[in-house]
């Protein structure tokens, strides 16, 4: 018994010394990050690695961008962030840049890591980079782990395989909320010990993958969006209990501007800077000790729309980037260029569509309302490819998340997922309910300032005179509109 005794209390001591290297990707955090809590729990030193893809900054086939100089930035805060908040536990983020797979499969050979762990996508370029990834291993007898932490629901714990869930959204929640299991979410560790030899990384600058210097954050901007869990954690803080805006949140939801007409956490969800568990837990905290209603369900009710994205992509593969008679979209769609570009740059003509754009361009950052309604505009009005829209958004928005970003854009298309509604949007009627005072798009617009707010949606519907009293000459100061609209020449 003292010899085996013995022996087990050797092997036990070799397998605590193993390395194991932790693959940070979209989950750009400590708390409720899965793959860190298990790999701290098996070994007692890691390897904590983000490898910046540079794949993801070269140029598409529509001549801008994958991803543009505002949403690049905000990873590399996110970045820095994770480093210092690994760092004030003892540890060190090693950063690289090149091929995911290539660079972590030579650095788990020369550290000789007994495992890579890491949470698992579900699209197309991410799980072709998981494959290769272990097939570069698997030639070093070295085992990969992966772990789901990107949903508020977890993939073992549906009421329904993934091949038999529902492709409506409705049906989805209604099953989901019937055995509302959410998990609890996982401690951040206490202590990160890494190798004695590895070395301090520095975080790249935006200069270092050739983009310009960009401006400092945009006044006009909504908010000051700085990427990383520790500004993740302060927004919550912000939200939920300094102002106590998720108590309202389903009345302001639809708001245009300022910074608490809604929560803003999508930024920091798409980069894994904050897990949907932690809002959960949050939110259900909040209603214990502030008030329960409505607004506080609506919030889980939008983190259950993002659920359903994910699985629905999980579910249906590539045919999320495939248009309705799944034909891929992977090349140039036939389109109008001059429309598109006139919508891409915010100069189509119509100022609320404008407006948001403006928006997007300048901030990375853009209401769900003006979503819906440029997404609209460029599919039903100017007959453009809801791909080439998608693809432009992906390239700006700070918030990217393939699976919502696509998925949203098959919906207004009348492509995706329960395609019988009309998603035409009446942009006009949308700029009258939902900025009455014309103050979303002025704030955007300034030459339309002086202005009436029912010109400030319709200028094309003024006199020459009307326009010039106001500062205002069309096709000089602000564009003359692109298209024409129903009966009406524009």
């Amino acid at each position: 018994m003292a010899k085996i005794a013995k022996t087990f209390g050797i092997f036990a001591c070799f397998y605590c010394m193993n390395t194991i290297l932790v693959w940070f990707r979209n989950d750009l955090r400590l708390l409720d990050h899965e793959a860190l809590y298990k790999a701290c729990q098996k070994s007692t030193q890691i390897i904590p690695v983000f490898c910046f893809d540079t794949r993801q900054i070269a140029l598409t086939s529509h001549k801008f961008r994958k991803t543009d100089a505002i949403r690049w930035q905000f990873l590399i805060e996110s970045v820095e962030n994770l480093a210092k908040n690994i760092e004030a536990k003892g540890g060190k983020l090693h950063i690289a840049t090149g091929k995911p797979e290539q660079v972590i499969a030579e650095l788990a050979v020369k550290y000789k890591v007994s495992s890579v762990f890491y949470h698992k996508e579900v699209t197309a370029e991410e799980t072709k980079v998981e494959a290769a990834l272990e097939k570069n291993l698997a030639g070093s007898g070295i085992k990969t782990e992966s772990f789901w932490g990107s949903t508020l629901y977890h993939l073992a714990d549906l009421p329904f395989s993934v091949a038999r869930m529902p492709d409506v959204f409705m049906n989805f929640r209604k099953a989901c909320e019937i055995t509302n299991r959410v998990r609890s979410t996982f401690s951040a560790p206490t202590k990160i010990t890494v190798p004695a030899d590895l070395p301090l990384s520095v975080v790249p600058s935006l200069a270092s993958f050739g983009f310009e210097p960009i401006a400092a954050a945009e006044p006009k901007g909504v908010l000051h969006f700085l990427g990383g869990e520790s500004h993740a954690e302060a927004r919550l803080k912000h939200y939920f209990w300094d102002t106590d805006c998720l108590k309202d949140y389903k009345e302001t939801r639809n708001g245009l501007l300022g910074a608490d007409y809604s929560s803003k956490f999508s930024a920091w969800l798409a980069l894994g800077c904050i897990s949907p568990r932690r809002i959960y837990e949050e939110i259900k905290r909040y209603e214990q000790q502030r008030i329960s209603n409505a607004s506080t369900y609506w919030l889980i009710f939008e983190l259950i729309w993002r659920d359903f994205f994910r699985f629905i992509a999980l579910k249906n593969g590539n045919s999320l980037f495939f248009d309705g008679e799944n034909r891929p979209h992977g090349r140039v769609i036939k389109q109008n260029n001059a429309l598109f570009e006139a919508w891409k740059n915010g100069e189509t003509g119509f100022p609320f569509i404008d407006a948001n754009m403006q928006e997007l361009n300048k901030t990375g950052f853009m209401s769900n309302r003006g979503r819906q309604n440029v997404a609209s505009f460029l599919v039903h009005d100017l007959k453009c490819s809801w791909y080439a829209g998608a693809a432009y958004f992906e390239s700006k928005l700070i918030d990217y998340d393939p699976c919502s970003n696509y998925g949203n854009w098959k919906y207004v298309a009348g492509v995706g997922n329960d395609p019988r509604e009309n998603r035409y949007f009446n942009t006009i009627k949308q700029a009258k309910d939902y900025d009455p005072q014309a103050n979303f798009t002025k704030h955007w617009l300034p030459e339309l300032k002086n202005l009436p707010k029912n010109l400030a949606f319709e200028p094309f519907i003024a006199t020459t005179k009307e326009l010039a009293e106001c500062g205002v000459v069309l096709g000089v100061n602000y564009p003359n509109p692109v298209i024409r609209l129903g009966r009406k020449t524009y």
